[in-house]
């Protein structure tokens, strides 16, 4: 497991690297108190946590006690989880993670690249006897459809910060640069918006929400990984003219 912290404050980036078993302690440090990465602002502890590396995840204990720990997925659309003070050994489920810690100017942050997953061969899987499973949620991704709903997700797929999802009129301004699609109109986006909500993804208004269906259809893809970081090669490429189509976009 490699754990990077970058340059901060005058301070040049660096890396530790961690076999099986071993621990790493951070925080401000002091002589008394050393840790092994060092994050060099008086609001952080003088150690703050503790990072735990097993066979293929992690675990992070938070040594202080009153500050939480916030783990980011930065590959997962904004996915993260908050180690309250005195957690011990949460296992963190990312491979890829940003341990996140509050100060007074912003954030101090560094990196965890955990080993690699282990997954099921599927190949290996036996037929079980009795009905097939059916499929919560049906979707073609060769369908417009699909491509709308890419094009929603867009900004927070790129971007863990932004919370706007992309109008009627953003969406249309981003696929019309499709080479499939340059006649989009705003009435064929807003029709399979609502074939994804009401036959698709079946979605719920909340209650007291009157424009709800865009935001509910990228929470419901995002958080049950219908639309992921690999779909976003079905847009087309991105221009600055797209990045003022659609907020929240980078590079």
């Amino acid at each position: 497991m490699l754990v990077h912290v970058p340059a901060q404050r005058g301070r040049p980036a660096c890396s530790l690297q961690l076999s099986a078993g071993e621990t790493a302690r951070f925080g401000r440090g002091e002589p008394q108190c050393p840790v092994g990465i060092e994050l060099a602002d008086p609001a952080v502890p003088r150690v703050a946590g503790e990072i735990l590396t097993t066979g293929s995840y992690w675990q992070l204990s938070n040594l202080s006690r009153e500050q939480s720990l916030v783990v980011e997925n930065p590959e997962g659309a904004g996915e993260y989880f908050r180690v309250p003070p005195g957690r011990l050994a949460a296992p963190v489920p990312f491979e890829f993670s940003r341990v996140v810690l509050a100060t007074r100017s912003g954030v101090l942050a560094f990196q965890v690249y955990a080993p690699d997953h282990t997954y099921l061969d599927p190949r290996t899987v036996a037929t079980r006897p009795g009905a097939a499973t059916v499929s919560p949620f049906s979707l073609n991704e060769d369908a417009l459809y699909f491509l709308v709903l890419v094009a929603l997700c867009e900004p927070r797929l790129r971007d863990l910060s932004t919370v706007a999802v992309p109008t009627t009129p953003h969406v249309v301004e981003r696929l019309r640069r499709h080479p499939g699609h340059p006649g989009l109109t705003a009435s064929a986006v807003s029709f399979h918006i609502d074939y994804l909500a009401g036959s698709k993804l079946r979605v719920k208004p909340p209650e007291q929400r009157l424009d709800w269906k865009r935001e509910t259809l990228v929470s419901v893809a995002l958080r049950f990984g219908l639309v992921r970081e690999s779909h976003l090669a079905l847009l087309p490429p991105l221009s600055a003219a797209a990045d003022s189509a659609a907020p929240g976009l980078t590079r």
